[in-house]
């Protein structure tokens, strides 16, 4: 029988011949342990890309998609990487982030287009992730360590034994979230400033959008703000070293003009939906609202929510229960409820037709006997309307079923047809792009056009300026309408 120290010993042997054949980085030339050859990194790519767009959506905007797939490619040939068929979307999500998977397939949120105001600080952001890609950052990553699938809902970590419940995330999803450390961030600026200098853009904008990007986090907090920005040193660091070797690059370059195209860049994202967009399904009030489904339910008060294509989840600040809407499978509801306990392991308890708000429903209590002896109790709707089933279920462990057992059955009783024509009417903020009629401070224009004094932060930071920041005739900014 083995010992111990023999499985040591032929796995320091296959290391060693692991790193006798190891791949050779493409940005720094030398060799790396990747377990992973340039195919299957391209594979993986291409697999996760589907994933990414139906976790998501894409952004619907082609002048804007043409914009970043020229640039990108402008970018991309100049790469260390020029052969891999890079492909760069835009994904329908009001968070400011950009991503990239492996295999060449670079992401930008319509909340990050939105927030940049010019072409370089664009072009700055692409050739970071840009970056990412021929550094091999993901495949590298992935190597070390990949997000392990826990529920976090918005803020709130489930309980473990809840975590199967919510939707977990694909791998292509968990290789878009993979945060880098601060060294794979420290070369991606350097990249950053590298490809977008060779396009001929103006490097020092990127240290500019940090800047927004930092006053953002202060507002928000950290989950609104992208992982290259929460992993790296602190912005002062940052701003200092990419303006330092922008500068580098502009010295040596044979360029003598370097562009920031802050006009055509904003004429570019008029009209460019901010914020949450409704036909998606919105909060307000305590209350979830999908005007494109045309059903509403209450949302209690003080949980926490999060809403995406595949389901709207909802949960307490304690972590210790869950409500999920999805669609459910299945010809009628027979058909969906024995899915529904099929799917997540369920037990039924006890089963009942009724007619919730006109419509036909099937209610069920139904346990999961999970390891050490832990149960989970559900209390799980089938609603039938319009065509679609629905699955609306409350999760918790059976020793506080009955603390939220109460809630469960109003949240699912007051599932109902939307009929607010408000509601199902409502159209998302978009960008307006204004010229300023004189010189006047940023907040006198807000002012000027119209904006309500609460939205005159948020409106500062679109534009990337101060509301006391002087604003000259002839000027363009961001303003919002519907």
């Amino acid at each position: 029988m083995k010992t111990y120290t023999d499985f040591l010993k032929i796995f320091s042997v296959l290391l060693l011949l692991s790193l006798s054949s190891c791949a050779i980085n493409p940005v720094t030339g030398k060799k790396q342990l990747v377990l992973m050859s340039e195919a299957q990194e391209i594979a993986m790519g291409q697999q996760a890309d589907p994933e990414v767009i139906a976790f998501f959506g894409l952004y619907e905007d082609p002048q804007l998609q043409e914009f970043i797939t020229e640039k990108g490619n402008e970018m991309a040939a100049i790469s260390h990487r020029p052969k891999l068929a890079y492909e760069f979307k835009i994904v329908d999500s009001p968070v400011i982030n950009a991503f990239a998977v492996p295999g060449g397939f670079v992401y930008f949120t319509r909340g990050i287009m939105a927030h940049f105001n010019n072409e370089a600080e664009f072009a700055g952001v692409l050739g970071h992730e840009i970056g990412h890609v021929t550094a091999r950052h993901s495949v590298i990553q992935q190597r070390n360590q990949l997000l392990g699938q826990i529920g976090l809902l918005a803020g709130v970590i489930l309980v473990p034994e809840l975590g199967r419940f919510v939707e977990p995330l694909s791998q292509g999803m968990q290789l878009a979230l993979l945060k880098f450390g601060r060294d794979a961030e420290r070369q991606s600026d350097e990249l950053g400033v590298e490809y977008s200098s060779q396009i001929g853009y103006d490097a020092t904008e990127m240290a500019d959008f940090f800047e927004t990007l930092e006053r953002q986090q202060a507002n928000t907090g950290a989950n609104e703000i992208p992982p290259f920005l929460s992993t790296h040193p602190s912005p002062d660091e940052r701003n200092a070293t990419v303006e330092v070797l922008a500068q580098k690059w502009q010295e040596k370059s044979q360029l003598t003009d370097f562009e920031v195209n802050r006009d055509s860049y904003l004429r570019r994202i008029d009209g460019l939906i901010v914020g949450a967009d409704p036909k998606q399904g919105f909060v307000e009030n305590n209350a979830f609202y999908h005007p494109v489904l045309k059903i509403q339910f209450p949302v209690p008060t003080g949980w926490q929510h999060q809403n995406s294509p595949q389901q709207f989840q909802m949960a307490p600040a304690e972590g210790d229960a869950v409500m999920i809407l999805t669609l459910a499978s299945g010809a009628n509801l027979e058909e969906a409820a024995n899915a529904v306990l099929e799917n997540y392991g369920l037990t039924l308890v006890e089963s009942k037709k009724e007619t919730i708000n006109g419509m036909p429903a099937i209610l069920m209590v139904a346990d999961n006997v999970q390891e050490q002896a832990t149960t989970i109790r559900v209390l799980s709707s089938l609603i039938q309307f319009e065509g679609n089933i629905y699955s609306l279920m409350g999760v918790t462990d059976v020793a506080n079923f009955n603390s939220y057992q109460a809630l469960f059955s109003r949240t699912i009783r007051d599932f109902k047809e939307l009929r607010d024509s408000e509601k199902l009417n409502r159209k998302p903020d978009v960008l307006k792009i204004k010229t300023i009629p004189n010189s006047m401070s940023l907040e006198a224009a807000f002012r000027y056009y119209g904006m309500p004094a609460e939205r005159f932060e948020e409106l500062s930071l679109l534009n990337g300026m101060l509301l006391t920041d002087q604003v000259d005739k002839g000027m363009l900014i961001k303003v919002v309408g519907k």
